[in-house]
């Protein structure tokens, strides 16, 4: 008797804009289960024209989430370690959702829309189980979680020149717009929440609409953008940015095993909200443990040569013993040498830290520790 075939794997999710994307000749990849388009020519073009110009993503893979009610505010301030409740309407604000140990599940991006409505944007690889916790935290108040990732397509104009060619195409009050702040408008005719937020180190804007407007808004931001410089980037470039700009990836700078303590990033826990929230007490524990000694430190590291580290590296100290392992890594574009985040103990946490190496498949090459971001905006 033979057995029986094993289940094919499910075909990844596509984009509303992928037929886009492919007439394009976008380079597509499978990530977080959806085919999303890696690059369309050069990484490190797409990298430079957000850095000079402006840049254009589809990021419609991330996951929308809807709270809303009477007490979706109340419910947001249990299930988060962020004081969402004292929000302003039309401000944004990050946040992570951790488990009771204190362990980060995700960082969330979340808006409020009104006084009794938010959204919440999860990473996409989280989404679902961002979606399964709130849904069963905010059980015991009055408010309702919705998944509402079929309800939009999110578009991104990052760069320099982002304020501009948005500007052209809204009726929305751009320069008053502050950053982490989102309100709804028009852009090129369609409707859209128009959010001044970003993954890039740029200022830029993420543009919130109906999956049925998303290629017809596609094409007026790169109509009205040719002049300024504008191209369609993919995934690979975005993460090139994100790193230069020192912000945390999950699954490498923050995991189910790291707190917010852990990566540096405590100010978003807000113990002195109202009420309880999951994961108090352990998260007041890494507090304490922080102020007094980190077990490890997230830092920067410059090349001192030409190769590359990826995450999952060992960094030496001057000895040649391990302290610490490189999270994300990659060539930098901007600084023309190859940069890494790492966790470090803290013998080889401060700038300047002498004999500092990665180990690159045997090979100690030299690195110089630095304080994070490697790279800043002028503003």
């Amino acid at each position: 008797m033979s057995a029986a075939p094993s289940p094919s794997p499910a075909a990844p999710r596509r984009t509303a804009l992928d037929a886009v994307h492919r007439a394009l000749g976008a380079t597509m990849t499978d990530f977080a289960g959806w085919d999303m388009p890696l690059r369309y020519g050069s990484e490190r073009e797409e990298h430079q024209a957000v850095r000079t110009r402006a840049g254009l993503f589809d990021l419609s893979h991330m996951g929308e989430i809807t709270v809303t009610g009477p007490q979706a505010g109340q419910a947001l301030d249990h299930a988060l370690v962020g004081h969402l409740s004292a929000l302003a309407v039309g401000r944004a604000r990050y946040t992570m959702v951790c488990a009771p140990d204190g362990g980060i599940l995700d960082d969330l991006i979340v808006y409020r829309l009104t006084e009794e409505r938010y959204l919440v944007v999860a990473n996409a690889s989280n989404a679902q189980t961002v979606l399964d916790t709130l849904a069963l935290r905010a059980a015991e108040f009055d408010a309702t979680v919705t998944d509402d990732r079929e309800a939009y397509a999110l578009l991104a104009v990052q760069g320099p020149q982002a304020a501009g060619i948005v500007g052209s195409l809204t009726d929305a009050d751009l320069p008053a717009l502050r950053y982490y702040a989102g309100l709804p408008g028009t852009v090129a005719g369609v409707p859209a929440l128009i959010a001044r937020t970003g993954y890039t180190g740029e200022d830029g804007f993420e543009l919130f609409v109906a999956p049925a407007d998303a290629e017809r808004l596609w094409e007026a931001l790169l109509t009205a953008g040719a002049g300024a410089g504008l191209v369609p980037c993919g995934l690979s470039c975005r993460d090139t940015l994100r790193l230069e700009a020192g912000m945390p990836l999950y699954g490498h700078e923050l995991t189910a095993n790291t707190t917010p303590f852990d990566a540096g990033l405590g100010r978003v826990v807000k113990f002195d909200k109202p009420g309880d929230f999951v994961g108090r007490e352990a998260l007041a524990a890494a507090a304490a443990r922080a102020a007094e000694q980190p077990p490890r430190t997230l830092v920067g590291l410059v090349a001192e040569g030409r190769r590359v580290p990826r995450a999952g590296y060992a960094v030496t100290g001057p000895d040649g013993a391990v302290v610490g392992e490189v999270t994300s890594g990659a060539p930098s574009p901007t600084l023309g040498v190859p940069v890494a985040m790492a966790y470090v103990d803290a013998s080889a946490a401060a700038p300047g830290t002498p004999g500092v190496a990665v180990d690159i498949r045997g090979s100690r090459e030299p690195y110089r520790v630095v304080a994070l971001p490697f790279y800043r905006r002028e503003r």
